[in-house]
């Protein structure tokens, strides 16, 4: 009789932001990823109350728990399932003692950005993972800025910054011993495009997420920072360039070099809303522009974009400011990686010159290096779960 496989309880924000598609999608490669390689897997995401939308309504009948629900049916999680009221016992989906029971069998705690919390859920299971998506910033908050970011509650640690910890990255580790992994992606969910509805360069991004880091003389900033660098491009280059980017309308100074320039805005709640809706935004684009926090190009930590994962995995070649990734991911092939305007217009005109090849060389880089079964059993196998 065979072994039954471990029970993994994993936690992450999906609907504490509702309506954030790709958000949504970074979580969920890790849900279907576990699940595909036949783990029992259940997920619980903590919401504060002062995150509910419209402010003051109960739990159940927030947005934010309609949003949950929504998207834990539409992949099979319905009753696997469960949004808690952080600070309290109350939950949609499975019931807080059932919650309780569960977490008591589980074998190890996924903990994405240590969200989950609660003691009564956490302190029995023997391994417990904390996963960072926002590497550097992540250390540094905890290191320079002395913000508690729950380490201590965990017994593992694990880092999508492939060079965290290297000698050529020079963000703190805190201490701790970093494991690294690639983003995963759950390919089967993520079929080949085939029809370009959008023929440009496109991303999905926010032009401000939090307040920058200083460190050591080194200036870690957010994706404005590294955006102001490249206002020009679309003036040099033929090539059409539409983000759909999240920025506010008093960013007028900003506002005005982008359209100036030509970067044709593309309102990110119009594409975005839903996982189906940034499914179809990312396959039905030529390629992907990405520009990334300047934090993580300072930092050279090794950072890649989960987003850029869908597109590679789609069929669209991405072309991505460095941030020490070419270290570890061919580029040059469906994928490019740029650190000035001119890489940025060679990587174009090498695109335009064979697109269909750097297409297909898109998908086999997602095969062969984000491929969920690959990442998610090697990360298993180096935390000791068999």
């Amino acid at each position: 009789m065979a072994t039954p496989k471990p029970t993994i309880l994993l936690s992450g924000m999906i609907a504490g932001v509702p309506h954030q598609g790709g958000a949504t999608w970074a979580i969920l490669q890790y849900l279907l990823g576990f699940k595909r390689l036949g783990y029992n897997v259940h997920f619980i995401e903590p919401v504060e109350e002062a995150a509910l939308r419209p402010a003051g309504v109960p739990l159940a009948q927030s947005d934010n728990a309609a949003y949950f629900r929504r998207v834990m049916a539409e992949f099979g999680m319905g009753e696997s399932s469960t949004l808690l009221l952080a600070g309290t016992q109350r939950t949609v989906g499975i019931p807080y003692e059932r919650l309780r029971e569960i977490a008591r069998r589980a074998d190890v705690l996924v903990n994405i950005s240590g969200l989950l919390t609660d003691e009564a859920l956490t302190e029995d299971i023997p391994l417990r993972v904390y996963l960072d998506l926002d590497p550097a910033f992540t250390q540094l908050w905890h290191a320079v800025e002395g913000i508690d970011m729950r380490f201590a509650a965990h017994s593992h640690f694990v880092t999508v910054g492939q060079a965290i910890g290297d000698p050529d990255c020079k963000v703190p580790t805190c201490g701790l011993k970093w494991v690294t992994t690639p983003q995963p992606i759950v390919l089967e969910r993520w079929p080949t495009g085939s029809i370009t509805t959008h023929d440009a360069l496109t991303t999905v991004a926010n032009w401000r997420g939090y307040g920058p880091i200083e460190y050591e003389g080194v200036f870690y900033g957010q994706k404005a920072h590294s955006w102001r660098q490249f206002f020009s491009l679309p003036a040099l280059s033929e090539e059409r360039f539409a983000p759909a980017l999240a920025i506010h309308p008093e960013e007028s100074k900003d506002l005005a070099a982008l359209r100036a320039n030509g970067w044709r805005l593309i309102d990110p709640e119009r594409v975005t809303q839903t996982p189906a809706g940034y499914q179809c935004f990312v396959r039905g684009s030529k390629a992907e522009f990405g520009i990334a926090k300047s934090g993580y190009v300072a930092s050279r930590c090794g950072w890649f974009s989960d987003r850029s994962v869908c597109y590679l995995a789609s069929g669209r070649p991405v072309i991505a400011q460095n941030t020490g990734f070419s270290r570890f991911l061919p580029v040059g092939a469906g994928l490019f990686a740029f650190a000035t305007i001119d890489e940025v217009l060679a990587s174009i005109e090498a695109l335009n010159g064979h697109y269909h090849c750097h297409a297909r060389a898109a998908r086999s880089i997602a095969e062969e290096y984000f491929d969920s079964d690959k990442v998610l059993g090697r990360l298993l196998e180096r935390l000791g779960v068999t």
